[in-house]
C-alpha cells in the first residue's frame, strides 16, 4: 500500500479485507507466527486457489507480506493497517464510552441518587 493513499481509502481497503471470515481467520493464524500457503490452508475446506486468493486480498490491504525463504515464502502479519483501524474504532469507542457515562448518570438521578449528578461528572 503506498503512502500516498489516503487513510479513507485505507481503512475502506482494510475493513474490506476483513470482513471475510475466512480472511480474519487467517490473520489470526499469522498472529502467532509466519506460515506457508500449505499451513494456511489447512484448517479450511476450501481449495489451495481459493486460499490463494483470500491471500492476495490480505497483501492488496497491506495486512500481510510474503517471505522469500526457499519456495515457501511464508506469509507474516503487517500491523500498520490493523493500528490505523484500531486508531479510527478509537474515536467512536470513546463516544459510546461518554453517552454511557451520561446515561448512568440519568439513571442515578432517576433513582433519586443524588451523590452522582451530572455535575459531578468530569
Amino acid at each position: 500500500m503506498s503512502d500516498s493513499t489516503t487513510l479513507s481509502a485505507r481503512l475502506d481497503i482494510t475493513f474490506a479485507a476483513l470482513a471475510d471470515p475466512t480472511r480474519r481467520a487467517i490473520l489470526a493464524r499469522l498472529a502467532t507466527g509466519e506460515a506457508s500457503v500449505m499451513d494456511l490452508a489447512k484448517p479450511f475446506a476450501m481449495s489451495q486457489p481459493a486460499i490463494s486468493k483470500h491471500l492476495k486480498v490480505l497483501e492488496q490491504a497491506g495486512l500481510i507480506s510474503r517471505g522469500k525463504a526457499a519456495q515457501k515464502r511464508p506469509r507474516r502479519i503487517l500491523t500498520e493497517p490493523l493500528a490505523e483501524a484500531c486508531g479510527w474504532l478509537e474515536n467512536y469507542r470513546k463516544f459510546w464510552e461518554e453517552n454511557f457515562q451520561e446515561l448512568d448518570v440519568l439513571l442515578e438521578e432517576l433513582k433519586g441518587n443524588p451523590s452522582k449528578t451530572k455535575s459531578n461528572i468530569v
